[in-house]
């Protein structure tokens, strides 16, 4: 009997606190999207991939509808938090919120892999906290919570029938103390007020917001054109294709020690995920791979229905010669090449004989076959020793970077050797040591080139790194993206294949 008359003694005020917290987020959430002029949620529409993704899609597709659906979403949000917080037409806004929830949990429903794209701050299977906020409110509407220290109260109302909630019949509006419960909300939404103004003078609005998503890198509408393709065997590839280096951690950033894990902290599977969208979306349509990555890569293209070719790289262990290779087979990949460090090593150690039977095996499954080197040696060895190679994936990019190790310090293949703490030796800064003569000798090689580490890992401005690449001959290009970069890397490609007008080396695509 005790646990009753506590139950309803202090059951109205914990409806009205939950009552003012949900309205609280609420609010927040829609004036964070109204004081963020290129938010919108046509990233989020796009994104969703269950039943109703199709639906969702078409809505993101159109200016009109977009429009009609940022604004809805905005001050929807917006006037369901005031009215939540206030107690006012409680149970109309419950309801509405009820609805907006639904519509964010069927877009990336928390199951079956269709969540990803969407914001989350943990991990969730079936209930995630639009579930849990959409299940309180519809209590709150069942309750009709504004009558217990809301405006509600100064409304002429009647129990509500059935209501689950057993609390005392609303007395009428006859002293100051009910007048004062009734406005009991206001303080909060004062409060809520001056925190807001603070928020957003001190650090201006926030780049994520809980129920849908605030994307700040170019939106696929800025694309100023389609991305140019090529041809690599009977294969219609993108000049720029995309590296995976960022994706792996491997960030080659000096001697900035804590930058791998950095990139694989920001790159986890969700993110890996968006980024191959939005390049797919962009005109991207190859990346180069890692064995240990394709069940990322297979995920998005179970999810996205995406379209995305592989180039996977091909290590060649000692122990088991071919088990990168049929690994790399059995995980889906389109093409496969040895890898540049791999490829370094064996030319180095004059072993072309097994370098011919990697090549050889990989053709005979079926698949084209190219060589990845940093050296240039490598590729001269190739074309000297008649080693049957598709293309090649070489290193090209200019040696006129602050960083770039000194000209007369270069020694072939220190590349794949150990790195130096003495600044005159090689030290991970450098990955095409004779760019001229890269140049050079690749005018008179008859086979695709896909020109890899275009910007020296970074240290070169993307419209210098691209237009050197073309201009001496390179036919693709790789290119390491954050998302954030994807379209803008888009648009500068598109931009200097424009303007090239003439080169010396054919293109041999």
């Amino acid at each position: 009997m005790t646990s009753i008359t506590l139950k309803n003694k202090y059951l109205p005020a914990f409806l009205a606190l939950l009552r003012i917290g949900i309205g609280w987020h609420f609010l927040y959430e829609g004036l964070i999207k109204i004081f963020s002029p290129e938010w919108s949620a046509k990233s989020f529409l796009e994104g969703s991939r269950w039943i109703f993704g199709d639906l969702f899609r078409l809505l993101a597709s159109g200016d009109t509808s977009l429009w009609i659906i940022d604004n809805a979403n905005a001050f929807g949000l917006t006037f369901i938090g005031i009215a939540l917080m206030l107690g006012l037409f409680s149970r109309f806004a419950s309801w509405c919120g009820v609805a907006l929830l639904l519509m964010y949990y069927l877009a990336y429903p928390p199951f079956g892999n269709f969540s990803y794209g969407a914001a989350s701050e943990g991990n969730y299977m079936i209930v995630n906290k639009n579930l849990v906020e959409l299940l309180a409110l519809v209590l709150l509407a069942l309750s009709d919570s504004g009558r217990f220290f809301g405006l509600d109260r100064l409304r002429k109302t009647k129990k509500v029938k059935g209501s689950p909630v057993t609390v005392d019949e609303v007395p009428a509006v006859n002293s100051r103390r009910e007048l004062l419960k009734g406005l009991a909300g206001v303080p909060f939404l004062a409060g809520f007020a001056g925190a807001f103004i603070r928020n957003l003078s001190e650090s201006g609005t926030d780049g994520f917001t809980g129920a849908t998503r605030k994307v700040v890198y170019k939106q696929l509408a800025d694309l100023k054109g389609k991305l140019p393709e090529g041809k690599l065997g009977n294969m219609n590839v993108s000049r720029m294709i995309m590296g995976c280096n960022l994706i792996g951690g491997w960030s080659h950033a000096r001697d900035l020690l804590y930058t791998d894990t950095l990139f694989k902290t920001y790159n986890n599977e969700a993110k890996i995920i968006e980024t191959l969208y939005l390049g797919e979306q962009s005109g991207i349509n190859a990346t180069f791979m890692v064995t240990p990555y394709y069940p990322a890569l297979n995920k998005y293209k179970k999810i996205y229905n995406g379209k995305m070719k592989s180039f996977c790289q091909a290590m060649l262990p000692d122990k088991d010669f071919f088990q990168d290779i049929n690994l790399a087979i059995d995980s889906g990949a389109d093409v496969l090449y040895i890898q540049g460090g791999e490829g370094d090593k064996f030319a180095n150690a004059g072993k072309f004989d097994e370098l011919n039977k990697a090549i050889e095996h990989i053709k005979k499954q079926g698949f084209m076959a190219g060589m990845g080197a940093h050296s240039l040696e490598t590729i001269r060895s190739c074309e000297r020793e008649g080693i049957p190679v598709d293309f090649y994936v070489k290193t090209f990019h200019k040696d006129t970077y602050w960083s770039a190790h000194p000209a007369g310090q270069r020694e072939e293949y220190s590349v794949i050797r150990e790195f130096s703490e003495d600044h005159n030796k090689y030290h991970d800064n450098m990955w095409d040591l004779f760019p001229d003569q890269t140049a050079e000798f690749m005018k008179n090689v008859n086979k695709p080139w896909i020109a890899f580490k275009v910007l020296a890992a970074g240290a070169i401005q993307p419209s210098v790194g691209f237009r050197y690449a073309f201009e001496n001959g390179a036919d693709f290009i790789c290119v390491g993206m954050f998302d954030f970069q994807v379209v803008e890397d888009v648009n500068i490609v598109n931009e200097v294949l424009e303007s090239i007008k003439n080169r010396e080396r054919s293109w041999h695509s």
